[in-house]
């Protein structure tokens, strides 16, 4: 009996240590599969769904402590109650017994790590466990804890390596932006430095054009207000460089007044150089590939900036040269000493030694407007005429060196202002500035003689005025209408009526001095032909030819007729 009751307890002992050894190895091959990688949610799962195997208990539910509150996980587990997570408030982070509805024993095991609670594994039975199924859940508790803190530690490893990873992308982005930052901040500086050598050098707006060409390395294109080419820097420049629509162009500089960057028009990267508001010209980058960028923006930019006090410069030197040349022009009009008159001249670079003319110019509908005065300049230099130039009384005044052209002066003027109705008079030659007062009263003479003619628009000189000359400006023409009304009157109404050219045959015949054979040959007529005129012209005029007085006066009516364009 008693023997084979010791059997008895030594088998039951080995039974026992068997079991238990298989659970702890179960335990352990647990404690294996969640350490293999997985999240907190899968270690949880795998714990609740283990606690059945290790005793008599069911899994009532894992939390975990997120943000101080304990959050139910894997979420939608069965048995996890909002009964439950009200007791494990109460609990405060310790372990210990819980009520379970329908159960006879409820537990929570604290899942501690180093750091402190991370949440609870709840478990029931229908009754109390044995001291070794309670040992086992404690153990797979603590295996879950420590999978869980080693869960934790792989996410904050792997959320570090991804901040690490997401710091080291941003410091590469903050080195590439750096690195372009420098690399602009280096271009905006030899932009500065260049055009800064550019404007010591003298600032000229071809210059500048150069300048800007070697630090984009594309073609660039100066134009004024207008679009007319100023300066070019490069290959290929156009020529004849074309000439932009007017309308067109001033569309153009409105839109781009309107823009703070440059305006791109086909090949054309088009920067307004402005002053004050003023548009004074325009930097064209020609870029047929369309492939400048913000580069070449900024150095368009600032060329424009320094182009602008170019052009600004330029045009205040023009303003102070012009308004001393108009004082010099008034004053030598007026009279001024000879060495004075010299030494003011050489000043705004015109040299009045030598022969000098009076030019007076005057447009029908044109006031004598800077922009008149201008359109003469311009027109006077094409001729590469060397003049000082004013406006005065309604009129441009040339004081021109040397004999101007005078129909060509006046072609001139009609392709600058587009209309031929003008005149132009030139006074007598003046070899020292004392005598300018004089030429330009013949010009204003010559001038009205001109506008009173049968052909006001043209040019008249005062030396071809002949007795014409006897008459100051503003004389009274009634009585010189009259004379030539009363010597000429009769032949006047004789062609006029009859196709004719008895006065000018009349003429002719005095400025050849009576002589038949030079009055025919000048005529392109027989000697026959221009006897039988003369006898007509006896016949019409009833004036006696071969008098002495009658010849005078008729010599001098057709003088003063030829002067006034044929008729009176």
């Amino acid at each position: 009996m008693t023997a084979t009751s010791g059997k008895s307890d030594r088998s039951r002992r080995k039974t026992w240590g068997q079991e238990h050894v298989a659970n702890l190895y179960s335990l352990f091959v647990l404690s294996m599969i969640m350490n293999d990688g997985r999240d907190e949610s899968d270690i949880l799962r795998l714990a609740l769904t283990s606690v059945a195997a290790v005793g008599p208990c069911r899994a009532e539910g894992g939390f975990l402590t997120v943000d101080e509150l304990l959050v139910p996980t894997p979420a939608g587990w069965p048995h996890a109650t909002s009964e439950i997570d009200d007791h494990l408030q109460h609990l405060r982070g310790r372990e210990g017994p819980i009520p379970v509805p329908g159960r006879e024993w409820g537990w929570a095991f604290a899942l501690h790590t180093r750091g402190g609670g991370i949440g609870y594994l709840v478990v029931s039975a229908p009754s109390r466990p044995t001291g070794d199924e309670f040992f086992l859940i404690h153990v797979l508790a603590q295996q879950t804890a420590a999978a869980l803190a080693n869960a934790t530690a792989r996410r904050r490893e792997r959320d570090h390596a991804r901040e690490l990873r997401r710091l080291n992308a941003d410091r590469a982005a903050v080195n590439v932006r750096l690195a372009n930052t420098i690399s602009e901040l280096e271009y905006q500086r030899s932009v500065h430095e260049v055009l800064s050598q550019a404007a010591a050098g003298g600032g000229s707006v071809a210059g500048i054009a150069t300048a800007v060409y070697r630090l984009t390395g594309y073609p660039v294109a100066i134009e004024d207000r207008f679009g007319n080419l100023r300066a070019w820097a490069g290959p290929d420049c156009p020529d004849p460089y074309p000439k932009p629509d007017a309308a067109q162009h001033e569309e153009l500089l409105q839109e781009a007044a309107r823009r703070p960057l440059p305006v791109r028009v086909g090949e054309r990267l088009i920067a307004l150089a402005q002053h004050r508001g003023e548009v004074l010209g325009a930097m064209v980058l020609i870029d047929a590939a369309g492939s400048a960028g913000r580069q070449e923006e900024f150095t368009l930019d600032h060329a424009c900036t320094a182009l602008a006090l170019e052009l600004a410069h330029l045009r205040n030197i023009a303003e102070v040269e012009l308004r001393l040349r108009r004082e010099l022009v008034d004053d030598l009009i007026t009279g001024t000493d000879d060495e004075s008159a010299y030494a003011r001249a050489a000043a705004v670079g015109h040299d009045l030694h030598g022969p000098h003319y009076l030019v007076a110019v005057q447009w029908v509908g044109r006031a004598a407007d800077d922009a008149f005065v201008q359109a003469v300049g311009r027109a006077a230099a094409g001729l590469r005429m060397r003049s000082l130039l004013a406006g005065r009384s309604g009129m441009a005044v040339l004081v021109s060196e040397g004999r101007p052209r005078p129909e060509a002066l006046h072609q001139a003027m009609v392709r600058e202002l587009g209309s031929p109705s003008g005149s132009i008079g030139v006074g007598g030659r003046c070899d020292v500035p004392g005598e300018i007062p004089r030429s330009f009263e013949e010009a204003l003479r010559a001038l009205e003689v001109r506008q009173r003619s049968r052909s006001p628009n043209g040019t008249t000189a005062f030396d071809e005025l002949g007795l014409y000359r006897i008459l100051g400006p503003g004389g009274d023409y009634r009585e010189v209408d009259q004379f030539v009304r009363e010597w000429l009157g009769p032949l006047l109404d004789y062609d006029a009526a009859h196709h004719s050219d008895l006065a000018q045959t009349l003429s002719q015949y005095f400025e050849c001095g009576g002589n038949y054979d030079g009055t025919a040959a000048a005529l392109g007529i027989h000697r026959s032909t221009l006897r039988y005129r003369l006898q007509r012209i006896r016949d019409v005029s009833g004036s006696d030819i071969t008098d002495v007085d009658s010849r005078l006066n008729l010599h001098v009516a057709t003088r003063v007729w030829k002067v006034l364009g044929g008729s009176p």
